[in-house]
């Protein structure tokens, strides 16, 4: 080793033009040639070498770079476009239907009515109510009810009026005592028939409500389309009233026939 180290290396340098070569000594002094490079080698190689380890050095940084980078994108969850919360769908608006107004009579009682004559629903149309009443075979209890309190004029010649009308089975549910003596006492009898009696003429659609009568008193009915009642405590009997035949017209009045007489308030 102290022998290559003796031996001086030549190296080689061009040099102008008419001029010479000459070589460059380079020191072969032991310590000299340790402290340009402590492994002993040249400094070109040294110089080469030291080049070839930065660029391996900056190889490897770069392919650690690129391998972070990968991990980190395949780390990174998708972006999640939705909002977190699905907009709550519209909930069904239940269809709701009117019941049906009828345009004609209605009720399971106009079976009674004779379909032809004075009496049939054509008939009474052309004839004030107290008349058209009385050509009717299925109202002749309150006919006779009103012929006894003297009110047939009154409601003949009344015009634009609601009556509602007690069928015969009515009159029949009232015991036989009673309605004699209601029959007897005109005062009474009135304030009974009148409360039967409303101004204007009400459509199916407007007769539910509170309406007040020719007794100068109230009337309570319930319900709709053609399902109408009054109230138990409404009627002579303790019975709900329920309409049987409605919509019954005549010259001068709309007809509700009902199954219970009914009775005023405090009566």
């Amino acid at each position: 080793m102290d022998a290559d180290l003796g031996r001086q290396w030549m190296l080689p340098y061009d040099v102008a033009p008419g001029r010479s070569r000459s070589r460059r000594t380079i020191p072969t002094d032991r310590d000299t040639v340790l402290a340009l490079d402590p492994t002993g080698a040249p400094p070109i190689m040294n110089r080469i070498r030291t080049r070839g380890v930065l660029l391996t050095a900056v190889s490897a940084l770069a392919i650690t770079l690129s391998a972070c980078g990968s991990d980190d994108a395949a780390e990174t969850p998708a972006a999640d476009t939705s909002t977190g919360t699905s907009a709550p769908s519209a909930s069904p608006v239940p269809e709701t239907s009117a019941m049906p107004v009828s345009e004609g009579p209605f009720g399971e009682g106009c079976a009674a009515v004779p379909t032809e004559g004075a009496g049939s629903f054509e008939g009474m149309s052309t004839a004030p109510v107290a008349t058209a009443a009385g050509n009717n075979p299925a109202l002749s209890t309150l006919v006779r009810a009103v012929q006894a309190a003297n009110l047939v004029d009154t409601l003949n010649t009344t015009p634009d009026i609601t009556v509602l009308a007690p069928a015969d089975p009515a009159f029949a549910a009232v015991p036989a005592d009673a309605l004699n003596a209601l029959l007897a006492d005109t005062p009474a009898l009135t304030t009974v028939l009148t409360h039967h009696v409303i101004p204007g003429r009400l459509a199916p659609d407007e007769l539910a409500g509170t309406h007040p009568t020719l007794n100068d008193d109230q009337v309570t009915i319930a319900g709709s389309g053609e399902d109408f009642s009054i109230a138990a405590d409404g009627t002579v009997v303790g019975m709900e009233a329920s309409v049987i035949c409605g919509n019954v017209q005549t010259a001068n009045a709309t007809v509700y026939i009902i199954d219970q007489v009914l009775e005023p308030a405090g009566r």
